[in-house]
């Protein structure tokens, strides 16, 4: 009788095993499935370098002057020039630095700096440059350089705290001039893709300098430890907001679900990756149901197959929710941005997924400002000319075989 009895739990946990093998091996299968079919797909599709630039935007909040670019090349050419004319410090953090003319153009502006007798500090992520030569970061004597690395050794004792790449893309530039938005340093992105970056001219861009400084004191950091320094105000319309994965403080989550949840009128929202929570859905669903008008910019191919895969998995909930779901066409949008009411916006370096919002380093910032926000609507408007509008009845009309990897794949949102 005992032996009997013992044998069931056994067999249900050898059942759970072999069906969480299989489902395993199924996704497995799936995924693989997705990524040959993208790669041959890849060749056909028409990627423009010519897709609408909604242009720059430069306003001033709160004394601050602001610049809001929308083209890589523009961006790239005023950012060179803020390094190129630094006289005490400069501070770089990025997530993708290639290799290529823009990377090298980068690398070669910050050993002119450092030559001439500024500090320089450089912390590029370890895991995102994988495929760069290590070569390639040939840095002048007198850079601080940090390569975030992939793997650390509080892994084995707190992983929770030690996990987390460094996803964020920020210049400082003697602590006047700051820049931080979606765009890593490449050829690529100078023409090809479309990103949104935010410069900042004034007191606000110390909020950057602050990111920074707490990434590079951290107790893991390369040292020397750099001081912190006062922004010397209270005005709080514009500011920064930065995860930190070792203190488990992820603000950026936080401030977004307060933002939607405030809102009234309209929210225009546009993320190279939507994989929410179902915390941040509940919240865009429960705006459009008393009113508010929700429109999300998706890329209707990105460069990541899994993730548009996961993301489509959402699709039905918006667009039975009444949800504008705007897919951009012929370039990848990788902008991270958002504008609520005509009043409240951000820009930064999270998407719409558990990655940035719970688990890497991001910076986002907070801008309260009508005139901000009128920009920030004049860019979701032209963006909005170069996509096309997902109708429910397109989407119900999707392939079998569509509808069974989005549900096989479910599984997998709380990793991406």
């Amino acid at each position: 009788m005992e032996s009997t009895r013992a044998a069931g739990p056994r067999l249900l946990r050898s059942f759970a095993v072999r069906s969480l093998l299989g489902l395993v091996a199924v996704q497995a299968a799936v995924v693989a499935t997705l990524v040959a079919t993208d790669a041959v797909k890849r060749r056909s599709r028409i990627r423009r370098s010519g897709f609408p630039r909604p242009g720059t935007f430069e306003g001033e909040v709160a004394g601050t002057g602001t610049a809001i670019y929308t083209y890589g090349e523009d961006l790239y050419e005023q950012m060179l020039a803020a390094i190129d004319g630094a006289e005490h410090r400069v501070l770089l953090e990025t997530y993708l630095w290639k290799d290529d003319e823009v990377g090298r153009a980068f690398r070669d502006a910050l050993n002119r700096a450092a030559a001439r007798g500024v500090e320089v500090y450089v912390v590029y992520d370890g895991f995102g440059n994988l495929v760069v030569p290590r070569s390639f970061y040939r840095f002048h004597p007198d850079v601080h350089a940090f390569r975030f690395p992939v793997l650390r050794p509080r892994l084995l004792i707190s992983p929770v705290r030690a996990t987390g790449l460094t996803h964020r893309k920020l210049l400082v530039v003697d602590d006047e001039t700051g820049f931080v938005g979606g765009y890593n340093i490449g050829s690529l992105y100078a023409t090809q893709w479309r990103d949104t970056h935010v410069r900042l001219t004034g007191a606000a861009a110390f909020e950057l300098s602050h990111a920074f400084t707490e990434v590079w004191n951290h107790p893991w950091g390369p040292g020397p430890a750099l001081p912190y320094r006062s922004s010397g105000g209270w005005d709080s319309r514009v500011r920064s907001m930065s995860n930190t994965p070792p203190n488990l403080v992820y603000p950026i989550r936080s401030v977004y679900l307060d933002a939607i949840r405030r809102a009234r009128h309209h929210i225009h929202l546009t993320t190279a990756y939507f994989i929410p929570d179902q915390q941040i859905l509940a919240a865009l669903v429960e705006a459009s149901r008393r009113g508010v008008d929700v429109r999300v910019i998706l890329p209707e191919h990105s460069n990541h197959v899994l993730a548009d895969w996961l993301s489509r998995g959402f699709y039905a909930t918006l667009l039975e929710e009444h949800i504008t779901v705007l897919l951009y066409r012929h370039a990848m949008i990788h902008a991270k941005t958002a504008t609520i009411d005509g009043q409240w916006s951000t820009v930064g370096t999270a998407n719409i997924d558990r990655l940035s919002l719970s688990f890497n380093y991001e910076t986002n910032l907070e801008v309260h400002d009508a005139a901000f926000a009128e920009d920030m609507e004049r860019i979701f408007a032209a963006d909005s000319e170069n996509c096309r509008e997902l109708v429910a009845e397109e989407w119900e009309r999707r392939h079998p075989a569509a509808r069974f990897a989005e549900t096989v794949l479910v599984p997998l949102r709380p990793f991406l």
